[in-house]
């Protein structure tokens, strides 16, 4: 039976792909941005991840489906309101498996062991270690940096320490954020994630300063640092850590003023002012890195 391809769009978000432009950070930050081959690489391993990342949705909507079905907007979700049988779901999820250890390996192998781990982390996470509090937003943060671990160390680019950093710290204040957005649900608690009953708003917001300290410290060092100067020939990306600044900052106003932050992808493209900031950005860096 044929299924309902926009259930079947909803079930894959291709919408959240965009967390895979990490696997970029490696070409642009390592001065590679034109070398033809290494493109092709970082582009295979877009589409590698991309692809696992759909088929992990896939299990963990599967796992979810029944507690899905008592909440206000998940139980719309295509397993969880029967758009979509498991059979199909599942279908869908082999064959984007395949797709990405295909991309992968194309890529390099080192790619595909860097797949492989995200995969046993996401179905780890999915089965067990999402309602252990802590781990459950380390395993979300590992996802991010084994991105930016493929698309440096996974394609033979010498990756960064502080850039390493600054990516830890960053995955991981998104992933508080999104913690303290869940736990001020105005849906109540018998809708809430069991880990959040663990939590509370103050400690999550210490985590997040914590976080976001350590972010702009990370990042601030990481332009300052003499192997990025002598790699860019600059040592004018210090300009740019106004931005971040504001980025971060704008986050948390719109966490705690306006209860966004459960959903980064969709929260980030949707405010102009992180969308203006994020372009301003990309292109005083991209300026100050090929001038």
């Amino acid at each position: 039976m044929m299924p309902n391809l926009p259930a079947l769009a909803r079930l894959l978000r291709p919408k959240q792909w965009v967390k895979n432009t990490f696997v970029c950070a490696g070409v642009i930050f390592g001065a590679r941005l034109h070398d033809g081959p290494l493109l092709q690489a970082m582009a295979l391993t877009f589409v590698a991840f991309s692809l696992m990342g759909s088929s992990v949705y896939v299990v963990n909507d599967y796992l979810d489906r029944e507690s899905d079905r008592k909440h206000p907007t998940k139980r719309s979700r295509p397993l969880a309101s029967g758009a979509l049988t498991p059979f199909q779901g599942f279908t869908a999820a082999a064959a984007c498996v395949s797709g990405s250890v295909l991309a992968a390996w194309t890529a390099d192998p080192r790619v595909l062991l860097l797949v492989l781990v995200y995969l046993a982390i996401n179905i780890a996470y999915s089965l067990k270690l999402k309602h252990q509090a802590v781990t459950d937003v380390f395993c979300i943060a590992s996802g991010f940096m084994l991105r930016i671990l493929a698309g440096t160390w996974g394609i033979h680019i010498a990756p960064s320490g502080w850039l390493l950093l600054t990516g830890m710290f960053l995955t991981l204040f998104l992933g508080f954020a999104k913690r303290r957005a869940e736990w001020a649900d105005a849906a109540g608690v018998h809708t809430r994630r069991p880990v959040l009953d663990v939590y509370s708003p103050e400690l999550l917001d210490t985590f997040l300063s914590i976080t976001a300290t350590g972010t702009v410290l990370s990042y601030g060092l990481y332009t300052l640092d003499m192997k990025t100067i002598e790699l860019h020939h600059t040592d004018k990306l210090i300009y740019t850590l106004p931005f971040v600044l504001f980025g971060l900052f704008r986050y948390l106003f719109l966490l705690h003023r306006h209860n966004r932050g459960e959903n980064p992808s969709r929260d980030v493209f949707t405010d102009h002012q992180i969308v203006a900031c994020a372009l301003a950005y990309a292109g005083t860096a991209l300026w100050l890195l090929n001038r």
